[in-house]
């Protein structure tokens, strides 16, 4: 229950400015009674059959494909993305809630070869309660993979959605939590404080973090301090390298999906793209003329706040010597839009090139060569993704083997197998955040020796 000093936070719609909704913050002591009553029902549901608990997550699923297309509306006022990719999202969530009803019978341990008369045994077990904070990108298809994980092998689970879509956020684990017992799926509302808050919280024993990598280190300090896992997926900073035996044409193609989809706020976005000499201008020309035809395709960015920090990095690299061939001014009129922008002549000082922008923005630099473009995409305190294109199998090799990053994809920006999971680096991150590994980190694996009394 709110008070009169409660924090109330506004959500505008980044098409127009106007109010979507007003949601008040969870107070310390509501939000310590939402992890008192997931630590209640850790117990019962822990001991709920594997199976029972991934007919409760499918049936979950059931709910929410019959509200998907109220879920991709609220999405679509709340952070601006186009209406098709927000069921696209809600459409990858509603599958990811079945993959892991799915694996969650399925998950197992091991038998250990010991002595003749005794029986040894790896067992994962639930963590106890998960405290999942999301993000505002992709606010259904994120939740649904650390909630449906967390759920399906045991654990309890406290819930904050994103401040910028606390509506789409609390409507997607409504939806799970009526398939649920009382108290084994908690939602809160709030900003940062409340996720260090939950983050801090003796009772909780794994925090499971999608966002910035600054928020990342706290909340893997606060861990830290008491002994909580850390489960982080935080900011990325990808390198796309363009190789000399490249079309440039197609090249750009794929400069631009990465650089401008979702207005550039993906996690593996395209942030800074690397070209060899002899395919320079025309990849140049060719990404111009991308961006134009992409400027009528973009969304707004999430709120006038973000819209701000993306300009700052290209005031910072127009300052620092780039040049804007394109874009480069936030559209006038209401809403927080931005158009698709493309800069040369950019240096590795500048912030477009050595921090996270999240939009749409392709800052380029040209390089002597592909060791040169390796080496100075690998010189990053992130490691997330890397997209290279290239013909030469001998550099696809030495891409794949020497970029420290999680994903490494060769010749498309985006696609991949179902079920692929990879390990962000430094500051982006640590642990797994997708695929059957996902449940490995919800759990913790504990060791039974069983041997005759005598």
């Amino acid at each position: 229950m709110s008070s009169a000093l409660t924090k109330i936070i506004s959500v505008l719609d980044p098409r127009t400015g106007d109010t979507v909704t007003q949601v008040p913050v969870t107070e310390p002591a509501d939000c310590d009674a939402a992890v008192g009553r997931a630590a209640d029902a850790a117990r019962a549901w822990a001991r709920t059959s594997p199976a029972d608990r991934a007919a409760a997550i499918a049936a979950a699923a059931a709910d929410v494909r019959a509200a998907a297309d109220e879920l991709a509306e609220l999405n679509e006022r709340e952070t601006g993305k186009l209406r098709g990719d927000a069921r696209g999202g809600v459409d990858a969530g509603i599958d990811t809630l079945l993959q892991y009803a799915q694996l969650g019978p399925l998950h197992r341990g091991r038998t250990l070869q010991g002595a003749w008369s005794a029986t040894d045994l790896m067992v994962p077990q639930p963590r106890g309660v998960v405290a999942v904070l999301t993000p505002w990108n992709d606010p259904v298809a994120v939740a649904a993979g650390l909630l449906g994980a967390a759920l399906v092998t045991g654990n309890t689970v406290v819930h904050k959605p994103s401040e910028r879509c606390p509506q789409t956020g609390r409507r997607f684990a409504e939806l799970l939590a009526g398939q649920l017992p009382w108290g084994v799926l908690e939602i809160v509302d709030g900003d940062a404080t409340v996720g260090a808050h939950l983050a801090e919280s003796e009772s909780v024993d794994v925090v499971a973090h999608v966002g910035s990598s600054a928020t990342g280190r706290q909340i893997a300090q606060a861990c830290a301090a008491r002994g909580a896992k850390a489960l982080l997926e935080n900011g990325g900073n990808d390198a796309l390298i363009v190789d000399a035996d490249v079309n440039p044409d197609w090249a750009a193609g794929q400069a631009a999906l990465g650089a401008f989809a979702n207005a550039g706020q993906i996690c593996t976005s395209v942030e800074r793209v690397y070209v060899v000499p002899s395919v320079a201008d025309a990849f140049v020309d060719a990404l111009v003329d991308e961006a134009a035809s992409w400027a009528d395709r973009l969304g707004p960015l999430v709120d006038e706040r973000h819209r701000e920090h993306v300009h700052s990095h290209v005031e910072d690299a127009i300052q620092h010597g780039a040049h804007v061939l394109i874009g480069g001014e936030p559209r006038p009129g209401a809403g927080s839009f931005y158009p698709p922008t493309v800069l040369t002549d950019c240096s590795p000082d500048m912030l477009v090139m050595r921090e996270e922008t999240f939009g749409p923005i392709a800052p380029v630099r040209v390089v002597p060569d592909f060791a040169t473009a390796l080496v100075e995409a690998g010189d990053d305190r992130y490691g997330l993704a890397a997209t290279v294109l290239t013909a030469d199998m001998a550099n696809a090799q030495e891409a794949w083997h020497g970029l420290a990053v999680g994903t490494v994809k060769i010749n498309a920006v985006f696609g991949g197998a179902p079920g692929g999971a990879a390990e962000p680096r430094r500051a982006s991150g640590t642990g797994f955040g997708f695929g059957p590994e996902l449940l490995d980190e919800m759990t913790a694996m504990k060791v039974v020796h069983w041997s005759p009394p005598g």
